[in-house]
């Protein structure tokens, strides 16, 4: 009785649609979602378009009803099972559906970095180690697994990929990105975002824009850049991902570039992101964006002239702060144009109908379902895939690696890593930790009872107590060989460092970048019994490791790998899979030596001084120290040896709109079946505005067996060689390109020169 009398109630006031018109236009999904969204729009009050605007969450399930009276744009919540987020979210969707004026739906997100943020999910590997597979495919697989898993669940929008560029390794975010160069993170984030939208789950590529070199390595400060390397360095990942992938949104960034806050700038937000990159989706504000213009940047004096400015620059989407909430009193008292609400939410409401929110029926979401989507075999194998081939092999000495049972009878396994699964941020874990695969569990699953293992921490990650060293020492002295897992600890948004231990993540900066706490006191101290050591990194970052590279038996490095980051290791140190990830961020020699990415102008470091020197000769610049990297970009070593040949380009001569096209001969000189990561590279060797040394514009990982060789094809567009000159103007300049081919930024194998016309 009371529905009916609400149903009543409601026609005589004139928010649902009248008797006579039997379905509205925005209900029929035949017709184009343009005509939907504006008929829709033309229905709404201004009070229902600016909940539109505006995040609203409670994970009460038990307060669906009283809690959600009217509709509202988007809706997130991580604190339950996956089982408990599709129940909470089929309730809420039928109640929004059929309980409020207009019906119309919520668009639910959620933090997807490395698999969906419900517990339960598949723990994917961390996007730093996603992008060291060099493995763009793979990582579409890994996305669509993760879209899968949000849309069985009830979640249509993904807060992910970063598009952030990893060159201040202090920065303790470095682990969600791809790393330091830009053309891999625009294939990475392409392939991201195409896969996770071919599962009906839109993607957010952020943090737009150049958030990721905060003054000092200290997360949202001030970035310092001027309008070139803007363009040529910061957006392109972005022009890339929106040109070839379309996502249904971005996300703003908190900071500031060259002292101007991204969230209230129309020049940045509008102009540069819609009218030169392209963007055609809703902005989503990173988390309480828009009044950190007043708490934050001390750039306006209230929430409401935030709230005014963000939504003329073209933030659509207020989340946390609740300053969008100023917006009808704004346009009441004429201080605000209605237009910018209809503008913003007109972009909202479009993305809802393109995801289908307005066409899913009751049945949309079926918590039944659940288990048979989340965490299946197939996306368990497909986490143990991304991280078998993220891990990188930095050093092996005599080959030391993979390890030969008949020589090693006992292993001692120590460090903080040694038994501990570390998922990285915004990856959910509970407090025993056991959804991921520790290293001392990889080698029991391996090992059975073939060999002795012994585990002891020796240290943790942080703390100055070295009490427990000499216990570890003992052990190793009673092993044959000692393998020490050593490096950062990140936590689901730990936000108590000291409590638990944690060492890298989102607001988790370093000053230094030597191995926190007594961990390298602990290397040397098992290096000093006489014992072969192995060091096994793993980090959200990369770390000095100068003492490890001159002193360790091998080195093998594992960023963040997922929840078969334990298997994936044990397979590789044992030889069952032969180590193909290649460095997609550069390791410095020290913390003075950052940053040190690979594609540095020729006079940052060619100068007659850069030789570098050492205590023993003093030489210029650095004077007692090198300005190179300790293991460069692309690097990365194999069990195998690969020979390159019949080096051939298709063409001398291009215009401006040709396309490069490189083949190479790859042959596997070994015994094992490898995987091989070609790279090229180019350096415009004369340029009105100075150019990076060497840039990657290709590259493929390919699979070839033992003693076998295959044919590589690279292709390049020509484009791909445009900069911004002195005026700005984006060109492709006439004139010599040289053309590398090789292993690594380091390491090229082939050169070639071609001719712009």
């Amino acid at each position: 009785m009371k529905k009916k009398f609400l149903f009543a109630a409601l026609l005589i006031c004139g928010t649902l649609p009248s008797v006579a018109e039997e379905k509205p236009r925005y209900q029929d999904a035949s017709l184009p979602v343009e005509e939907r969204v504006e008929d829709l729009l033309r229905r709404m009050t201004l009070h229902e378009k600016v909940l539109q605007l505006q995040n609203n969450s409670n994970s009460d399930i038990n307060a669906v009803e009283s809690h959600y009276k009217e509709s509202t744009g988007t809706m997130h919540e991580m604190s339950k099972t996956a089982i408990e987020a599709a129940e909470l979210f089929k309730k809420l969707q039928n109640h929004l559906r059929t309980q409020t004026p207009w019906g119309i739906p919520a668009l639910i997100t959620v933090e997807g970095i490395n698999g969906v943020l419900q517990d339960g999910c598949t723990i994917f590997p961390q996007a730093i180690a996603q992008g060291a597979t060099f493995n763009p495919d793979l990582v579409e697989d890994m996305a669509e697994a993760i879209g899968r898993e949000a849309h069985v669940i009830g979640i249509r929008q993904l807060q992910c990929p970063v598009l952030d560029i990893a060159r201040e390794l202090r920065w303790g975010r470095v682990e969600e990105t791809f790393g330091e160069d830009p053309f891999l993170i625009g294939e990475m984030g392409t392939s991201f975002v195409r896969g996770s939208q071919t599962e009906g789950v839109g993607a957010m590529p952020k943090h737009f824009v150049a958030h990721g070199t905060p003054t000092g390595g200290l997360n949202c400060a001030y970035v310092a850049g001027g309008e070139r390397e803007l363009r040529n360095l910061y957006a392109y990942p972005f022009a890339k991902v929106i040109r070839n992938a379309d996502p249904v949104s971005v996300m703003s960034c908190y900071s500031a570039y060259d002292g101007v806050p991204m969230t209230h700038s129309a020049y940045y937000m509008t102009d540069f992101l819609r009218g030169e990159l392209g963007f055609k989706g809703y902005v989503y504000s990173d988390w309480g964006a828009v009044d950190r213009l007043k708490v934050f940047h001390q750039a306006v004096a209230t929430s409401e002239e935030a709230a005014r400015k963000a939504i003329i620059a073209g933030i659509d989407m207020d989340v946390w702060d609740w300053a969008y909430q100023t917006l009808e009193e704004q346009v009441k008292k004429g201080q605000l144009d209605e237009y910018y609400i209809d503008r913003a939410c007109r972009r909202i409401l479009e993305a809802k109908f393109k995801l289908g929110l307005f066409d899913e029926g009751e049945d949309a979401i079926d918590p039944a379902k659940v288990d048979k989507v989340v965490r299946s075999k197939e996306h368990v194998a497909l986490a143990k895939a991304v991280a078998d081939e993220s891990i990188v092999l930095l050093e092996n000495k005599n080959n030391i690696l993979p390890l030969d049972l008949s020589r090693y009878k006992s292993i001692a396994l120590l460090g903080p890593n040694s038994n501990y699964g570390v998922a990285g941020d915004y990856g959910w874990v509970n407090a025993d930790h056991h959804e991921c695969v520790t290293l001392f569990d990889g080698l029991k699953n391996a090992l059975g009872q073939k060999v002795q293992m012994n585990q002891l921490d020796g240290c943790d990650w942080w703390s100055q107590k070295e009490d427990g060293i000499a216990a570890a020492v003992e052990l190793a002295r009673k092993s044959d060989i000692a393998i020490v897992a050593v490096g950062t600890r990140s936590l689901w948004l730990g936000r108590n460092a000291k409590a638990n231990k944690v060492t890298s993540g989102e607001g988790f900066d370093l000053s230094s970048l030597e191995l926190p706490g007594k961990q390298l006191d602990l290397l040397k101290a098992v290096k000093a019994t006489g014992k072969p050591v192995v060091v096994v990194l793993i980090t959200g970052k990369p770390l000095v490791m100068t003492w490890a590279k001159e002193n360790a038996d091998a080195v093998v490095l594992q960023f963040y790998g997922g929840e078969q980051q334990g298997n994936a290791m044990a397979d590789v140190l044992l030889g069952k899979v032969n180590p193909s990830g290649r460095l997609n961020v550069s390791f410095p020699r020290s913390t003075g030596n950052t940053p040190c990415y690979y594609n540095y102008y020729r006079t940052d470091r060619e100068t007659v001084f850069d030789k570098g020197g050492s205590l023993d000769e003093p030489n210029g610049h650095y004077v007692f120290d090198k300005p190179y990297a300790l293991w460069n970009f692309g690097y990365g070593l194999s069990y195998t040896d690969f020979e390159y040949s019949d080096f051939s380009l298709n063409d001398t001569v291009f215009s401006a709109n040709g396309k490069l096209k490189a083949k190479v001969k790859v042959k596997n000189t070994g015994k094992r079946d490898g995987k091989e990561v070609v790279q090229l590279y180019v350096h415009d060797l004369v340029a009105s505005v100075s150019q990076p040394v060497q840039q990657l514009k290709a590259f493929k990982k390919v699979e070839v067996p033992a003693g076998k060789e295959v044919e590589v094809e690279l292709e390049m567009p020509m484009e791909e060689l445009s900069f911004c000159n002195e005026y700005l103007k984006r060109v492709v300049e006439p004139g010599d390109v040289e053309i590398q081919i090789g292993r690594a930024s380091d390491n090229i194998v082939f050169r070639k020169t071609i001719v712009v016309k």
